[in-house]
């Protein structure tokens, strides 16, 4: 019966002692070896943007923007997000696989009449760690 008690302080003392642990010591996470590179362009001919964009016209329908994203250093499988805001809000998050280093690759978004103003796209990690933010306007 000794051998129990024993057996059960000890399990006891290790957890509380593992969860003064992980409450006090801070997060950490290994150093991300992902570069990135991102630009807003108003196209993608043969997996490369066809210019660079800071100030889109106001459309007068709908137009779309792409942002368009190399990434080196990344895994096979690593998955990125382009996360699209118009001002504070989220409009669009859209998911993607990197397969090998360095990759290409982009998504899109229409912008619709009266979507004037400021926008931003941000590269993040599967944490959602902020690698790279894109800023534009819409409109003058």
């Amino acid at each position: 019966m000794r051998v129990t008690s024993l057996t059960a302080v000890l399990a006891t003392s290790l957890t509380v002692a593992a969860a003064a642990q992980e409450m006090t010591a801070p997060a950490q996470r290994p150093p991300s070896n992902i570069s990135v590179e991102a630009v807003l362009t108003n196209g993608v001919v043969d997996r490369a943007p066809q210019d660079t964009a800071t100030t889109i016209a106001a459309p007068a329908e709908a137009d779309t923007v792409y942002l368009w994203t190399r990434v080196s250093g990344a895994e096979p499988g690593t998955v990125l997000h382009h996360v699209w805001f118009k001002g504070d809000e989220q409009v669009a998050d859209v998911e993607l696989t990197i397969n090998g280093s360095p990759w290409r690759t982009w998504s899109r978004k229409t912008i619709l009449a009266g979507e004037t103003g400021p926008w931003r796209v941000e590269v993040r990690d599967a944490a959602g760690t902020v690698l790279q933010t894109v800023s534009f306007t819409v409109g003058s």
